[in-house]
C-alpha cells in the first residue's frame, strides 16, 4: 500500500553496534549526506553478513501484538514483520529495496494500458494445493475491492481477467509506472481462496490457518502472549534454503524490548525507535545494524484552520530545529531531513535525487538568523492566527520532543503554539476521523511507503489525496502526478518526481523532520537478516542463522 495509515507506522528505525562499526555485506546503499551524517558512526547497508549455519528456534520481539492477518482489513509493522515470512506476492522486495518477479515469473507492459503477469508454475499453498492463475485473479480482485486496505494500489485499474492458463491481464485507465512495483507489497499478496472462504469472517484471527505459499506457516497464536511461525514442510521453492526452524514472536513496548535483548531473553528485533539502540550499544552480546528505508518523521497539517495559509506552514518549517530533535529524540541516530520520505525511496536515478535534495531550501537542519528572519516576515505577511496553534502528542518520548520543538519554533517567530495530549489508543485515528483531527492543527508520525519510488509518495499532495488534510490544491501539481505515474522511463519519471518534491517542500503540506533508517538488533551469534526496511515484505527469517556453521 502506498498511503500508510496509522496502523502502518513503521516499527524500525535506528541502530548501532555493540562492537566496533563494521562494514556490512552489500554496503552499497547511499547513506546520509556528509553534512547530515549521524553523530555516531554506525554500520549501514541493506543486509547483515550472511549466516553460516541454521538455527532451530529464535525469539523475536515486536512493538505490538498483531491485530489481524487479513491484510485487506488492516496491516501494520507487527503484522508485516510476521507475515513477510508466511505470505508471498507477485513481485518480491529485495534487501536493497529493489523488486523482482516472484509468484509472477514475469510482468510486462504490452501496450500503454495493458500489463500482463505470467504466473509461475509449480507453486503450492501450505495446504498442498497448486496455485493457479484463477487464485491470483481472485486475490487481486479481493485487494482491489472498495474499502480494502490495498485498494489504492488498484486506483488506475479498469479491469482484470485471466487471459491464459498462467496469464493475468490488467487493463489500466492510463499507464501506471509503479503498479508492477506495487505488486511486491500487500496488494500483490496471493491467497488461497478456498482457505479464506472456509474461514469466513474469522479469517486472519487467532486459531485460523494461513492461506499462503511462503517459506513459513502460521503456528500457534496465543492472544496476549506469543505467536509462532514454523518452517514450511514442503515449501515449493527448492532453490531457497530456509535457515531458522521456527520464530516465536513476543511483543512489548520498546523499554521492555531493550530489557529482553539485554537480558538474553530475546534473540532479535527490528527496533521501534533509534533511541532504543543507545543502551544496546553497551551490551556485548547484542549486535546492531542499520539500513535504508523510506521512513521519515513528519508533522502532518490538518484541516482545522490556522495552517491553511502555506506561509504559516513555511515559517514553522524554517524555524524548527531538526538537528535538536534528532539529538534529543533519537540520540543522533536519525538525520535531519528536508522531505517526507527517506533515501530508501530513491530506487533509481539516485544521483539526480541526491543533487535535487541538496538544493532544496525551506527545511534547514538548524535554523540560522536568516531563516528565522524569513520566517518572521512570512508570519507578518500572513498575519498570526487568532488562536494558538495546537500540536498533538500521545505522551511518547519522540512525539513529546517533536511537539516541544514546534512550540519553541513558533515562539521564536511570533506565533503561539500549545501541545494537546491525545491518548495513544486514539492517536491513530487522526488519519481516519475528522473529529479527532479537529483537536489539533498538527500531529506527528513516522511515515513510509512500500515502494522505492518517490512518485509513490508525492501522489499524497494531489488535491484528491485522502491524507491531504490541509487542502493543498494546485492543478499543475495534480497534472504532474498523473504525468509521473505514466512515465515508465526512469530518467523522465525522476525529473517529474523531483519537480513534485520541489513543489511539495515549497508548499509544505506537511513539515518534514527526520529520516529514520531501519534498525535491527540481534544476539551476537546470529546474522543474515536484512538491515533495511525490506523486512516488512521480505522473508527475513529464512536468512536468519548462526555466525558460525
Amino acid at each position: 500500500m502506498n498511503t500508510p495509515f496509522p496502523r502502518r507506522r513503521l516499527a524500525g528505525t535506528a541502530l548501532a553496534t555493540g562492537a566496533a562499526a563494521i562494514l556490512l555485506a552489500g554496503c552499497t546503499a547511499a547513506g546520509p549526506s556528509a553534512s547530515e551524517a549521524p553523530a555516531v558512526e554506525l554500520p549501514f547497508g541493506p543486509t547483515t553478513p550472511a549466516a553460516s549455519g541454521p538455527v532451530d528456534s529464535v525469539t523475536w520481539m515486536l512493538p505490538s501484538e498483531p491485530a489481524t492477518f487479513d491484510f485487506d482489513i488492516d496491516s501494520g509493522a507487527a503484522e508485516n514483520t510476521v507475515f513477510a515470512n508466511v505470505c508471498e506476492r507477485l513481485m518480491a522486495v529485495q534487501p536493497d529495496l529493489t523488486t523482482v518477479p516472484h509468484l509472477a515469473e514475469s510482468a510486462e507492459w504490452v501496450d500503454d494500458t495493458h500489463v500482463v503477469f505470467t504466473i509461475r508454475d509449480g507453486v503450492t499453498f501450505h495446504d498442498g494445493s497448486p496455485m493457479t492463475a484463477a487464485d491470483v485473479l481472485w486475490s487481486m480482485q479481493r485487494h482491489a475491492a472498495d474499502g480494502a486496505d490495498e485498494s489504492d494500489e488498484y486506483a488506475n485499474v479498469v479491469s482484470m481477467e485471466q487471459t491464459g492458463e498462467r496469464e493475468i491481464t490488467v487493463t489500466m485507465a492510463q499507464r501506471d509506472a509503479i503498479f508492477i512495483q506495487a505488486m511486491a507489497g500487500n496488494g500483490g499478496m496471493v491467497l488461497n481462496p478456498r482457505v479464506v472462504e472456509a474461514q469466513g469472517d474469522a479469517f486472519g484471527s487467532p486459531g485460523t490457518p494461513d492461506a499462503c505459499t511462503g517459506p513459513y506457516t502460521l503456528g500457534e497464536w496465543k492472544p496476549g502472549s506469543s505467536l509462532t511461525i514454523e518452517r514450511a514442510a514442503d515449501y515449493w521453492d527448492d532453490s531457497r534454503e530456509v535457515l531458522a526452524g521456527e520464530v516465536v514472536f513476543r511483543w512489548a513496548d520498546q523499554s521492555a524490548v531493550v530489557n529482553a535483548l539485554t537480558a538474553g531473553e530475546a534473540d532479535g528485533s527490528y527496533l521501534d525507535s533509534p533511541a532504543s539502540a543507545i543502551p544496546l550499544q553497551q551490551v556485548s552480546d547484542v549486535s546492531l545494524a542499520q539500513g535504508p528505508s523510506t521512513n521519515a518523521w513528519v508533522l502532518l497539517a490538518t484541516e482545522r484552520g490556522p495552517l491553511a495559509d502555506e506561509r504559516i506552514r513555511q515559517a514553522l518549517s524554517l524555524a524548527i530545529d531538526r538537528s535538536g530533535i534528532t539529538t534529543a529524540a533519537f540520540g543522533g541516530l536519525a538525520q535531519p531531513w528536508k522531505t517526507p520520505i527517506g533515501q530508501g525511496a530513491w530506487g533509481y536515478e539516485t544521483e539526480a535525487f541526491q543533487a535535487a535534495y541538496d538544493e532544496l531550501e525551506g527545511a534547514p537542519a538548524s535554523p540560522g538568523d536568516a531563516d528565522l528572519e524569513r520566517a518572521k516576515a512570512l508570519v507578518a505577511e500572513a498575519g498570526a492566527p487568532d488562536e494558538p496553534i495546537l500540536v498533538a502528542s500521545d505522551g511518547g518520548s519522540v512525539r513529546n520532543v517533536v511537539s516541544n520543538a514546534l512550540v519553541a519554533a513558533a515562539k521564536q517567530i511570533g506565533l503561539d503554539a500549545e501541545i494537546v495530549t491525545v491518548p495513544s489508543a486514539q492517536y491513530g485515528d487522526f488519519y481516519s476521523d475528522e473529529a479527532v483531527r479537529g483537536q489539533a492543527d498538527l500531529f506527528s508520525d513516522e511515515y513510509y511507503i512500500s515502494k522505492n519510488d518517490p512518485v509513490g509518495f508525492y501522489k499524497n499532495g494531489a488535491s484528491t489525496a485522502t491524507v491531504n488534510f490541509v487542502g493543498f490544491s494546485d492543478p499543475d501539481y495534480d497534472a504532474l502526478v498523473k504525468e509521473a505515474f505514466a512515465a515508465t522511463d526512469d530518467a523522465e519519471r525522476a525529473e517529474l518526481a523531483i519537480e513534485l518534491q520541489r513543489r511539495w517542500v515549497e508548499a509544505t503540506p506537511w513539515i518534514s523532520i527526520a529520516q529514520s533508517p531501519s534498525t535491527v538488533a540481534l544476539r551476537a551469534e546470529l546474522t543474515g537478516v536484512p538491515a533495511s526496511a525490506a523486512y516488512l515484505y521480505y522473508p527475513w527469517a529464512a536468512d536468519l542463522g548462526t555466525t558460525e556453521g
